[in-house]
């Protein structure tokens, strides 16, 4: 990298926030742009992503957009010990299993939860829950059998999907009796590096 890289994204968005974890766990520099949904549309933004969504970034001149895609090119250009995205095919499977459960569950659910209770958009806030239970009770069973979702160490699923799940309660999911996900969300923020999302201002 010849200068820092630019995220546009957002210090609340769990999408964003994944990125950023794997940039400070990768030790890489990199500028913070703040991106709120009005700047998504205009068309400097919308060149980069025609979806007018963050997070995207500008890696000297390498544009990225969508953060599990974001995940993937930066684990692949510089985790030179290959450890965030495993590349035995069991292993990049299972990454590419959970990168589809945080596009996929998390997204409709315990994500959309948090979005209509802190952010008060239009969410079918029993829809979300009834998915987000799902979920977490298929995750807590997996998790009580292995310490993280794809390997046996943190890889981008891991990343992929610990910034929503953290933040479920935000959106009145409780994680209280998924005791195997709370363990594996302390075993990640015990990483070197590791800095977790800021909660949302009160009110």
């Amino acid at each position: 990298m010849s200068r820092s890289m630019r995220l546009y994204g957002g210090k609340l968005s769990g999408h964003s926030h994944r990125v950023e974890l794997l940039l400070g766990l990768l030790s890489l520099p990199y500028e913070l742009i703040p991106m709120p949904p009005a700047d998504r549309k205009t068309p400097a933004f919308l060149a980069m992503n025609p979806f007018g969504q963050i997070p995207v970034i500008d890696d000297d001149g390498v544009i990225v957009a969508d953060s599990n895609a974001i995940l993937i090119y930066l684990a692949k250009r510089y985790d030179e010990k290959r450890t965030w995205l495993p590349e035995g095919p069991v292993e990049a499977a299972a990454v590419q299993r959970w990168l589809s459960v945080a596009a996929g569950q998390l997204a409709y659910g315990p994500a959309a939860a948090r979005l209509g209770a802190v952010f008060k958009l239009p969410v079918d806030q029993s829809q979300a829950a009834e998915i987000a239970g799902r979920l977490f009770n298929v995750m807590d069973s997996y998790l009580a059998k292995r310490s993280f979702l794809a390997a046996d160490h943190p890889t981008v699923a891991d990343l992929a999907c610990y910034s929503y799940t953290r933040a479920a309660p935000e959106g009145g999911i409780a994680l209280s009796s998924h005791p195997n996900i709370v363990a594996w969300l302390e075993r990640l923020e015990a990483l070197p590096k590791f800095q977790r999302m800021p909660d949302p201002p009160a009110g």
